[in-house]
């Protein structure tokens, strides 16, 4: 059976790949969880879309990556989450919220699956958030998360 993946699949793909898988996998696990589309011919111009979605998110050198570092320290992002009185948070901040609001902010565009939050934010206050932007380099961006 021949798929084309729309989420990064462990030991066979990034999205926008064209795979051959057995028919029982592609059909009762990566069709039903949404992390592949059956290939048609028309699929081809969804292969391209996704690959120039991944292109515009990823970092392509220690040059680049230097550059997107010099933005992510100048920036200052702000996450408001829905807070208790003790300032415990009802749930906690995603790498997917971060990446939204370093977006928001003014920063590039990255990749939330890129973003290594190592101690789950759970508190209103400032934390310090990890951002591997290449195997050397690494940026380190403060979030301040505010009670809505």
């Amino acid at each position: 059976m021949k798929l084309i993946l729309t989420r990064a699949v462990d030991n066979l793909g990034q999205p926008g790949d064209v795979v051959e898988v057995k028919s029982g996998y592609g059909r009762n696990y990566l069709l039903p969880q949404g992390l592949a589309i059956a290939w048609t011919k028309g699929g081809a111009a969804q292969v391209d879309r996704i690959k120039r979605a991944r292109q515009v998110r990823k970092i392509h050198d220690l040059e680049h990556a230097h550059e997107v570092k010099q933005q992510l320290e100048g920036l200052s992002v702000h996450i408001s989450a829905r807070a208790g009185d003790n300032g415990q948070l009802f749930g906690r901040v995603t790498a997917k919220d971060l990446a939204k609001a370093i977006k928001a902010a003014g920063g590039p565009n990255l990749d939330w699956h890129a973003i290594d939050i190592a101690e789950p934010i759970k508190h209103v206050g400032d934390h310090e958030v990890a951002v591997p932007l290449h195997d050397s380099l690494t940026a380190s961006v403060s979030v301040s998360v505010a009670a809505e």
